[in-house]
Parts: C-alpha cells; sequence; structure tokens
C-alpha cells in the first residue's frame, strides 16, 4: 500500500467534507458509500479486500456525516446484490425492508463489514435511493442514488488508488419553458 491509513482517512474526509457541501443535504438525508478497500491498496476489485483500508475510509465518513445527522448507507459488493447497510431507524423512516444477510469482508465487502460492526443498529437492505454519493473504486453505487444524479467533481480524483466518482441528486425539472424553478 502506498498510502498510509491516516492518508486514506484524510482524503476520505477532505472529499466527504468537499461533497457534503457541493449537494446541500439536510438532516434525514441518505449519503451512499460504495468502497473497495481492495482499489484502495493497488489490487483489483473483489481480489485484495483491506478491513484496516475500509475501517479508515469509515473513520474519516461517518464523523461528518453522524455530525449533521445524515445517514449513511454502506453499499455492499456484487456477492449480496449491492444490498446496503444502514441505521435501522433510517430503514424505518423510508419504509425499507430489511433482509436478512450479514456483510462478511470478502461476502459483501470490507467496508459494509466495518458499517455492520460500527453502526448502533445495523440492517441490510436490498435498495434504497440516496440524495448523494461516493463511489471510492468503481462500485457502481448509481442503482441507489435519486433519479436525477448529477456528478460533483471534487478537488481529489482518488482515495488510495482508488478512483473516486461522486454525485448529488437533485428534483426532475419538468413543465418545459415557462416554467419557474428553484434553485435549491
Amino acid at each position: 500500500m502506498n498510502f498510509t491509513l491516516e492518508e486514506i482517512s484524510v482524503q476520505a474526509s477532505t472529499a466527504a467534507t468537499e461533497l457534503l457541501a457541493a449537494a446541500n443535504l439536510r438532516p434525514g438525508d441518505i449519503f451512499v458509500v460504495g468502497c473497495s478497500s481492495s482499489e484502495i491498496v493497488g489490487g483489483r476489485i473483489g481480489k485484495a479486500s483491506s478491513l484496516e483500508a475500509a475501517q479508515a475510509v469509515f473513520d474519516g465518513i461517518c464523523p461528518l456525516v453522524e455530525e449533521r445527522g445524515i445517514y449513511l448507507a454502506a453499499q455492499c459488493c456484487e456477492h449480496l446484490n449491492r444490498a446496503l447497510v444502514i441505521e435501522a431507524d433510517c430503514a424505518a423512516k423510508y419504509g425499507y425492508d430489511p433482509v436478512n444477510v450479514r456483510p462478511q469482508p470478502r461476502a459483501g465487502g470490507s467496508f459494509a463489514a466495518t458499517a455492520w460492526e460500527r453502526f448502533r443498529h445495523p440492517v441490510a437492505v436490498e435498495q434504497l435511493r440516496a440524495h448523494a454519493g461516493m463511489d471510492i473504486g468503481g462500485t457502481l453505487i448509481g442503482m441507489h442514488l435519486r433519479p436525477v444524479a448529477v456528478p460533483v467533481r471534487l478537488g481529489l480524483d482518488h482515495i488510495g488508488q482508488a478512483i473516486l466518482l461522486c454525485a448529488r441528486t437533485r428534483p426532475k425539472f419538468i413543465g418545459g419553458s415557462r416554467a419557474v424553478y428553484e434553485e435549491k
């Protein structure tokens, strides 16, 4: 690994801070993170899982969303059909039905396994509609964003060795040329 765990945590925190500012999220919104710890440490997605790298990313992001009252959703890998780990109260608020699975580093991913261990009352759900998100290492979070996703370019484009792509969402514009839209 070319980056220390502290550097990975700082990169995740820096990126999340910038995305949270751009996305203008409100308390109760959902922030999804897909994280390939394999890609962070220079491996191929799904082939070099690093619990330590995933924990460093979690440590960089979770406090930021918690202090804003935003729900963190940790996307699992393809072995669990990209299910998500969220807090039980988030599932209840949005009407998401929990499923019976517990992610592990090699079946669900190290980031989702970390979230399961660190959340107060974790549950897994099959899908959700997040308000913004970070895709670390090509994990394909788009399926869990609200319908109109807007790419957000950050000052940072990698966490460790993994490419970083981010998005926020917005309501659909409807009504045509005579419609008036809210800018926020």
